[in-house]
């Protein structure tokens, strides 16, 4: 990744339009700009036709002069005190808007997550997937099948990025637990203990700030600095006042709150107070702000798995603000569409989860032969044969006590559905390469 062209000063572009007939021209396309749905950085806008017969300087200072009276400070201050500072476009107020409806409040949101019988399959299957992709998004190479292997069976990591998820999940767990508590250093250190857990070099680094001489800069493998954070003497003062911000005393004007807990993403990001795990705190941060402020279909959504699709894309973000004058809007048209996104695959997901279930059910359920916890697990048999289940990955899965979990087992290896083995003291279940014709003759035993 390339860091983008810096955009020229404002000073410098309003000494070369100072004849009156320029910047009448000027004053005319401000109007026009206020409209645009687009917000493009400099490093984008160059690449384009000016409109009006305008070179890219003046259409430049034409969109900056445009943005002005938008933009609102922030708390958060670069290395050299420079304020940064946001605003709500159109585009922003329109996916805030589709983040209300789909991810608040209860309009449109799926039946099985309401459903008390099926929301823990769903919340479990959400916990793996951001936990996998942000662990991913920082270099683990685990993959999938072997990482929620890993978390179902409950069997210890076996390397660093195995660590890396097995902490990620536990994290998300906590944050449901931590929602409705205020944030604070001492909580934001506690997140980074469980995220960095066994993971570091140092373990004492460990939910802490770094020191001075553990200076962190962002950079990629080739000696490319993006990123240079403030000074380790600052993080104390630094981290009050994120807090104060994520708390929503600060600033005295509202700010939108899915807008806060994207700024918050941001700012500890920025900030990068610890030696390693920056970029998973920041988003489990993300993540408490967003249930914290009652938007509770994040227990549900994978943000992380939408941005390890397109990194490149998550990373320019920030340089944009770095950029152009400390202006956040650019992360938070980002992550906007970025959230809106989750929220839609997530239904997507249990449109197609839910249609999978009704089949199973069609032939299973009318018989009254399974509970509904029964028919996923045969349901997932008959696409994976050879598949194996425990009493804790079942108990895992659906969110049951253990001898809910043993019971539901047992009773299809006595049916004939599943087949029982012992390795070593713990007891597998296999799933049947014959398990459709086992179904098939189970159907006519119970119609006979």
């Amino acid at each position: 990744m390339r860091i983008p062209q810096t955009p020229p000063k404002l000073d410098a572009l309003g000494a070369e339009v100072m004849q009156p007939e320029r910047m009448l021209r000027i004053f005319s396309l401000m109007r026009e700009m206020k409209t645009q749905r687009h917000y493009l950085h400099w490093d984008k806008l160059r690449r384009y036709s000016p409109p009006g017969g305008m070179n890219h300087r003046e259409w430049w200072l034409v969109q900056k002069l445009s943005r002005m009276d938008a933009l609102k400070p922030i708390p958060l201050k670069d290395t050299a005190q420079r304020t940064f500072q946001f605003a709500v476009t159109e585009l922003v107020m329109e996916e805030l808007h589709q983040i209300d409806l789909g991810a608040g409040g209860l309009v449109s949101i799926p039946e099985p997550i309401t459903n008390p019988q099926t929301r823990d399959r769903y919340l479990v299957s959400s916990l793996m997937e951001e936990a996998i992709t942000s662990s991913q998004l920082e270099g683990a190479v685990t993959t999938r099948e072997v990482a929620r292997e890993m978390i179902r069976t409950g069997r210890k990591p076996r390397d660093n990025s195995e660590q890396m998820i097995l902490n990620n999940y536990a994290t998300m767990q906590r944050i449901r637990e931590l929602k409705a508590s205020e944030l604070s250093p001492e909580l934001v250190f506690q997140i980074h203990r469980l995220v960095t857990e066994n993971t570091l070099d140092d373990p004492t680094a460990a939910g802490r700030f770094r020191r001075p001489d553990e200076k962190r800069v962002v950079g990629d493998n080739y000696g490319q600095v993006f990123h240079d954070p403030p000074p380790a003497e600052e993080l104390t003062e630094r981290m009050a006042a994120m807090c104060a911000f994520a708390n929503g005393h600060l600033p005295g004007s509202f700010v939108h709150p899915a807008v806060r807990a994207i700024i918050l993403h941001f700012w500890l990001a920025y900030d990068h107070p610890f030696v390693d795990g920056n970029g998973r705190t920041a988003r489990a941060l993300f993540y408490w702000a967003m249930l914290h402020n009652g938007y509770w279909l994040f227990e549900f959504i994978s943000i992380s798995n939408i941005l390890r699709k397109a990194p490149m894309k998550y990373g320019r973000s920030f340089l944009y603000t770095e950029t152009d004058d400390n202006d956040l809007t650019y992360f938070i048209i980002a992550q906007t569409q970025v959230i809106r996104r989750a929220v839609r695959e997530l239904h997507e997901y249990i449109e197609r989860k839910t249609a999978e279930l009704k089949d199973a059910e069609s032939s299973m359920r009318a018989l009254d032969l399974f509970n509904h916890r029964q028919v996923e697990i045969v349901s997932h048999a008959l696409k994976h044969p050879g598949q194996r289940y425990t009493f804790a990955s079942h108990q895992l899965s659906h969110n049951v006590v253990y001898q809910t979990a043993r019971t539901d087992l047992l009773d299809l290896a006595e049916r004939g559905v599943l087949e029982k083995r012992k390795k070593g003291k713990q007891m597998i279940f296999v799933a049947p390469s014959d398990l459709s014709a086992r179904l098939l003759k189970l159907e006519k035993e119970a119609g006979a």
